[in-house]
């Protein structure tokens, strides 16, 4: 390959992140504990590079190809990165605090999390099966850093220990999809790969078998039913600020990863993997609202509540048409939004020495701080699908889609589950309003913090009184 003939300009934010992770890594090295804000800075700093780049570099209405047809820009991606670095970068803005009164705060936090971030970057930007494997691994081992992080946790390390196992085994499953499927076509190429299947081929036993190897892997990192062992503990055992950054961030790659490979690379093969995910979405929003009733913490609460979301999102892409993979988009950057004010407010009442993340623990917020009990309220009745907030108008879209490929019983049945999972979230509402409150002591949180968690419950009512916006967004990127 001539290097000098490579246009490497529609990649110049993935170099310019990992550039920025190596000298925070480096810089980090020489810094004392009451230095460390200078890492946090350049990581801000780094993420605010990196949407200049994507924003002024990449083509706004075109879709080009580079490092030999591996590497992919087109408007999706550059939306999907900016989102990213929106949700990334909000999520460490909650996490600060926690992390400096747990002991946490060091500079490896922060490079981890460039690190993932890289990764989904990757995988938002791939245009070959190689690509897409590389930025799987790349966001999968730094996530597994990231939950044992607490390293005097020993829940946080046997989490840990449990997602690396059963993600090697999703990984291992998603490279032999792989390699079966570059015995039947050739080719790791998505754009070729889409060439060269066709409806007869689509039919070839053995692409099948390869089709299934691969949504075996998409639906892990998707976390959907059966394969969603890992959420409900990693989510419970890891440090909240990496919960919160799990349940929000890498969501976004899961999209990406089912979009380039099934929508774009196998598209021919669009009656089989619909089929796949069919089952997989009923399983995920079945389970995920049944289960979530059960759960006492809200982190697992919140775990079981994701496996409902993932559910609905693949109802998007299952629909198999532009206006469902729009849907489907649509609601995976509203979840992120929602998903990262959630466990935003968890951190906003934790503090030194406790973990406010017992449904217990939002008894009576009301009484101690009415417009953050507002705030929560707007996360939860958004999340249920509550109008006029934003997830109202994105479970709204998802059943429109399915309606027009004439799915009506799937579309009953999210609407049959939407419902009983609303059960839960006015749950939350019913504690903060009606309960009295057992822990008394004041919220601590900065104003940084707080700012930022009251323009996160705005704009879930904003977005949802204003849904166009984004939606032709969507449309615009996603024709």
């Amino acid at each position: 390959m001539d290097l000098q003939a490579l246009n490497l300009t529609p990649a110049y934010a993935e170099m310019f992140v990992l550039g920025a992770a190596c000298i925070i890594l480096l810089i980090d090295v020489f810094l004392r504990d009451e230095q460390r804000w200078l890492t946090a800075t350049l990581t801000f700093a780094a993420l605010a590079g990196a949407a200049v780049i994507t924003t002024y570099v990449s083509g706004v209405n075109s879709r080009v190809t580079t490092l030999g047809d591996m590497y992919v820009a087109d408007p999706m991606g550059d939306v999907l990165k900016l989102f990213t670095y929106l949700i990334v970068g909000v999520s460490l803005l909650y996490s600060r605090e926690y992390l400096a009164r747990r002991g946490l705060f060091r500079g490896e936090y922060y490079v981890l999390v460039l690190f993932a971030m890289l990764g989904i970057m990757v995988i938002i930007s791939a245009n070959s099966l190689l690509t897409v494997y590389l930025g799987i691994e790349l966001l999968a081992l730094s996530l597994y850093a990231l939950v044992a992080f607490d390293r005097e946790s020993g829940i946080a390390a046997e989490s840990a220990m449990k997602y690396f196992v059963l993600g090697a085994i999703a990984s291992g499953t998603f490279l032999y999809g792989i390699s079966i499927i570059y015995g039947v076509t050739g080719t790791f190429q998505l754009d070729d790969l889409a060439l060269a299947l066709t409806d007869e081929s689509a039919q070839n036993v053995g692409l099948l078998f390869g089709l299934a190897f691969l949504v075996v892997g998409i639906a892990f990192k998707f976390g959907a039913v059966p394969f969603h062992m890992w959420i409900p503990d990693v989510y419970h055992g890891a440090p909240t600020s990496v919960t919160l950054f799990i349940g929000s961030a890498p969501k976004i790659a899961a999209f990406a990863l089912a979009i380039r490979v099934l929508a774009e690379g196998l598209g021919a093969t669009g009656a089989a993997w619909s089929d796949m995910l069919t089952v997989l979405a009923v399983l995920s929003m079945g389970l995920g609202n049944v289960v979530a009733i059960a759960q006492t913490n809200l982190k697992r609460m919140l775990a079981y509540s994701t496996i409902s979301h993932v559910g609905f999102i693949l109802l998007g892409i299952l629909a198999g048409t532009p206006q469902g993979y729009q849907a489907a988009m649509y609601y995976t950057i509203a979840y992120t939004i929602m998903a990262v004010g959630s466990f935003g407010m968890i951190l906003l009442l934790s503090r030194k020495g406790f973990e406010a993340d017992e449904l217990d623990d939002f008894k009576g917020l009301n009484q101690r701080s009415p417009w953050f009990a507002a705030v929560m309220l707007m996360f939860m009745f958004s999340t249920a699908g509550v109008p006029p907030f934003i997830g109202f108008f994105a479970k709204l879209y998802v059943i429109l889609a399915v309606l027009d490929v004439g799915m009506v019983w799937l579309a009953g049945v999210a609407v049959f589950f939407s419902v009983i999972g609303a059960f839960y979230y006015i749950r939350i509402v019913k504690l903060m309003y009606f309960d009295e409150p057992q822990d008394t002591s004041p919220l601590v949180a900065g104003r940084s913090m707080r700012f930022m968690l009251s323009i996160n419950g705005l704009a879930v009512l904003a977005l949802g009184l204003l849904p166009g916006a984004l939606l032709t967004l969507v449309a615009r990127v996603l024709p």
